[in-house]
Parts: structure tokens; C-alpha cells; sequence
């Protein structure tokens, strides 16, 4: 590709000419669908390949080519980068070594992921200048942490949405015709690894613990290990902030990452904390969320945001990762300006989404929760920790992610053991090594879509965790692992889980 080139590409945005860019978008998912739509609207020759389609997406391909792209979606059709192209804008899911990508590279092609186009398509919002975005990265909480910071924004009287890797596409967002207050927006690791010029008005890394390290090799270049390659990535959601990055007190790995970021002059760093708050932190004062970061009188006292109690409107204590959510939500929004009254308004009328510590019934002395959302390790640590004892129900895609750390924190608690998936073995191993009294059942099951991958399996893993429960127990399907080898997604395992409960504890 020419320097002129690259340089036009530099200089375009929602209200410059696109004619003549030459576009390929790699996959036809969500983003990759709205990448190649507002690329097209936009005037330039858009190309869309992918390997696999649903009958959804085969319909919006349709689409897309009487609006003049033209989409390939066969088996085979991202081996090949086609010839005289400008840009291949990326679904998050192409690893960089991807035939595709790496065929890029070879050319001097830029890559950018849908967030960078999204960035670059920003429009004046009501003030005059582009909306401010809000990120939240972190291998746990991402998405109830964006879902809060929403409600907060929402509850101030701005025009929010919670975009990005939740929600709206983050393209499709900033391309509404009615201009946004400002953007609450999810971001993996995977979205990160192809952003360039963002500049987050305030961002928040929630934790690092091991995912994804199938994505990521096991060393990467200059012989980085996997691990340091993901908190890399991570670690560019603080690149360019403009008031705040958010870390947590708890986990130095993400206050690491503050240090290491070129910031814009003035970023403050945020911490957020389960204790008592330093100054230049939220944290607790008893049973009170507190900010000592956003008052004048933060160097001897900190002002009240909420209460614990308000984030559990059903009764009961909420489970320390809500509050920490909550906490980084509430940091977010102070940056941005928004009142301590707002912010307890916000998280006051927040409510969880499905299958993140559900309750789905208690019969018999017995609780049955479901967190089929934690899909990682770190996340089934924290569901665990929030209950004991606890039979727990986990297994599926470990992603390559080990569980012996996981084990050892929560062997005490365990009364028993449920093991599912494709890599239950990799569980079973660490609980022999660490928790190795602790009684274990594996429930067979088929793949995804057979009949034994789906409700009769569940039935079978309700009925033998009812057989090792006694009263005073939980039983926690928090399976520390992806779902697809057995089940759609983690939803529709939650919801078998949730219905062989209910039919195991009706009268």
C-alpha cells in the first residue's frame, strides 16, 4: 500500500468521501455485519468474507449486495486476501497469525478492528464535539460493569447505551442519527489487540487472571508468554486517557498497566477497593460505597455513594464481585461528572442480568444458583467464594486456562463436584492435587446440538448434584469454562440448568 494511501486513510471519517477505499471486512458476525453495512453507506467498495453463516446473516448478506457489496461466505473464503486493497477492517475473533491478516501485514494493508473504525466515525454529539467514551476491559465483570455505568448515565438524564462487546455494535452506535451523550462501552482483548487512536475520556481495567490463552500462543513475539500478550492488550483501553484510568487496589497487575500507559496530561489514576478507600480511590466504609477520588475534601474525608444493601434489593449481602462492579462503575461516571446522587440513583435500579448468580429455587434446605456466565476460572472463583459449602457444577472449553489456583482457594468450601465438557479432565486433575477428599462425579454428555448435549444431560447433572446436596448447601453451576462444546452459548446452558432444577425441586 502507498504512503499516500495510507495517508487518505488516516484522514477519512463519517463526513469525508470513501469512494475509491477498496474494503475487505473479515467475518459476517455482529460487528463484522455493521462494519461492512456502514462502510458501505459510507461510499466505499466493500468486500465481506467469512466461513460460516447462520440463515440470519445469509439474509443481511443479501442485503448488503443490492446496496452494491459483495459478501463470500463459503469454506475457505478468508484464506485468500484479494488483490488491490486499502483496508481489512476485522471481526475480533481473527487471530493476527489468520491467513488473512497475516497476508495483510505481508502487503503493509492496515488492519483495523471495528472499535478503530467505530473511533474514526465519531460524530459531533450535542456539545459540538464527539460523544466521550467510557471503557471497561478486565477478564471478569466487563459486562455487568458496562450495564451499571449505563444505568448511572441513563440515571444523570444523559442519552447512554451500553455498546461495544455488549449491546450495540459499537460501529452501529456511533452511526446513530441521533447523537449519544456518551458511550458506555465493553471491550475484550480481542477488540483491543486492533485499536490504535482511540482515546477513552475515562477506562477501567475490572482484574487479569488466565483467558482466552488459546488465542493468545503459548509465546508470542520476542518470546512474550500468552499471559503477558492478553494484559498487553488489555493494557491499550488506558492508552490515551483523557481524565481517568480506573485500576484495581486488589490487583496490581492492572495498576501495572496504568503505569505503563502514555496518557493525555492531567489523567488522574482511580483506584477502586473492597477496604477503605486511600485517597484517590473508591472503596467501603462499613457497609457503604464511598468516593475519596471525585470531593474537594478527599484528602480527610470521603463522601457517600450508596449503601451494599442497595445493591441487593432482594435481601442479603451482595457477592464482592457486584461490589467491585459497582465501585469501578461509580469511578467511571464521577470522571465524566456525574453527581454522587446520580451515581446511587444508578446503581440503585440496576439489576443483574440472567445467568450471573441467579438463585433459580430453594427446596429442601437447598440453594440451586446459576452463573453459567462464568466462563473462565477467575469468574467461577468469584461465584464460589460467595457461597459455602457448595456442590459445584462446572467443565465445558477451558480455553487453555488451568485451574489449580482456582482449586486451592475454594477447596474448603467445596462439598462435592460436578464435571461436565470436554475438559473436565483439566478440573479433575487440579482437584486430585489439591482438593483430593473432595467427592467427584463426571456426568457424560454429547456435543453441541446432540441430544445428550442439551436437556437430558442437564437433568442427569441435577439429579447427581441433588443426590450429594444436603440442606444448607448450594449447588452452583459456575462452570470456569466456555459452553460451545455441549451447549449454543452459556445462556442456553443456564437455561437448561435453570428448567432440570425446577423440574427436580416441583412438588
Amino acid at each position: 500500500m502507498s504512503a499516500g494511501a495510507a495517508d487518505r486513510l488516516d484522514s477519512l471519517g463519517r463526513d469525508t468521501p470513501w469512494d475509491g477505499v477498496r474494503a475487505v471486512v473479515a467475518g459476517f458476525g455482529v460487528s463484522g455485519f455493521a462494519a461492512a453495512d456502514n462502510l458501505t453507506h459510507l461510499g466505499a467498495s466493500v468486500t465481506a468474507l467469512a466461513e460460516r453463516a447462520t440463515a440470519a446473516q445469509l439474509e443481511k448478506a443479501e442485503l448488503l449486495e443490492v446496496l452494491g457489496a459483495r459478501v463470500d461466505i463459503h469454506a475457505g473464503a478468508t484464506a485468500t486476501l484479494p488483490e488491490d486493497v486499502d483496508l481489512v477492517v476485522t471481526s475480533p475473533g481473527f487471530r493476527p497469525d489468520s491467513a488473512l491478516l497475516a497476508q495483510a501485514a505481508a502487503r503493509g494493508v492496515p488492519v483495523w478492528g471495528e472499535v478503530e473504525l467505530a473511533w474514526r466515525l465519531r460524530a459531533p454529539g450535542p456539545t459540538g464535539e464527539p460523544a466521550p467514551w467510557l471503557c471497561v476491559t478486565g477478564t471478569n465483570g466487563k459486562t455487568t460493569t458496562t450495564q451499571m455505568l449505563d444505568s448511572i448515565l441513563r440515571a444523570a438524564g444523559l442519552r447512554s447505551v451500553a455498546a461495544g462487546n455488549v449491546g450495540l455494535p459499537i460501529v452501529e452506535a456511533v452511526m446513530d442519527p441521533a447523537p449519544y451523550d456518551v458511550f458506555a462501552v465493553e471491550l475484550s482483548s480481542f477488540q483491543l489487540h486492533y485499536t490504535r487512536t482511540m482515546s477513552a475520556q475515562a477506562a477501567a481495567v475490572l482484574n487479569l487472571a488466565e483467558d482466552h490463552l488459546d488465542w493468545y500462543d503459548a509465546a508470542g513475539p520476542g518470546g512474550a508468554a500468552g499471559m503477558d500478550r492478553y494484559a498487553a492488550d488489555k493494557g491499550r483501553i488506558f492508552q490515551h486517557v483523557q481524565r481517568a484510568c480506573v485500576y484495581n487496589v486488589n490487583d496490581p497487575a492492572t495498576e501495572a498497566l496504568v503505569r505503563e500507559a502514555d496518557v493525555v496530561d492531567g489523567a488522574r489514576a482511580i483506584g477502586f477497593t473492597l477496604g477503605m478507600p486511600a485517597v484517590g480511590m473508591l472503596g467501603l466504609v462499613e457497609d457503604i460505597l464511598v468516593d475519596r477520588a471525585f470531593i474537594a475534601e478527599r484528602a480527610t474525608s470521603a463522601a457517600e455513594l450508596c449503601t451494599l444493601a442497595d445493591l441487593a434489593p432482594a435481601g442479603g449481602d451482595p457477592a464482592p464481585h457486584v461490589v467491585a462492579n459497582a465501585l469501578a462503575a461509580a469511578a467511571l461516571a464521577r470522571a465524566h461528572g456525574v453527581s454522587r446522587a446520580d451515581v446511587g440513583e444508578g446503581l440503585r435500579s440496576f439489576r443483574l442480568d440472567g445467568h450471573r448468580i441467579a438463585v433459580v429455587a430453594t427446596h429442601g434446605g437447598i440453594t440451586w444458583v446459576d452463573d453459567s456466565k462464568a466462563t473462565n476460572p477467575h469468574a467461577a472463583q468469584s461465584s464460589l467464594q460467595a457461597y459455602d459449602p457448595v456442590v459445584w457444577v462446572a467443565g465445558g472449553l477451558a480455553k487453555g486456562a488451568a485451574f489449580d489456583e482456582l482449586v486451592r482457594s475454594v477447596a474448603s468450601r467445596l462439598r462435592a463436584v460436578v464435571l461436565i465438557g470436554r475438559d473436565r479432565d483439566v478440573i479433575a486433575a487440579a482437584l486430585s492435587r489439591h482438593a483430593p477428599d473432595v467427592r467427584v462425579i463426571v456426568v457424560d454428555g454429547g456435543d453441541t446440538g446432540s441430544v445428550e448435549g442439551g436437556p437430558e444431560l442437564m437433568r442427569r447433572v441435577v439429579e447427581a448434584a441433588a443426590d450429594l446436596a444436603v440442606p444448607g448447601d448450594t449447588v452452583l453451576l459456575a462452570p470456569g469454562c466456555a459452553s460451545q462444546d455441549q451447549f449454543t452459548d452459556y445462556a442456553a446452558r443456564g437455561d437448561l440448568f435453570a428448567a432440570a432444577v425446577r423440574e427436580q425441586t416441583s412438588p
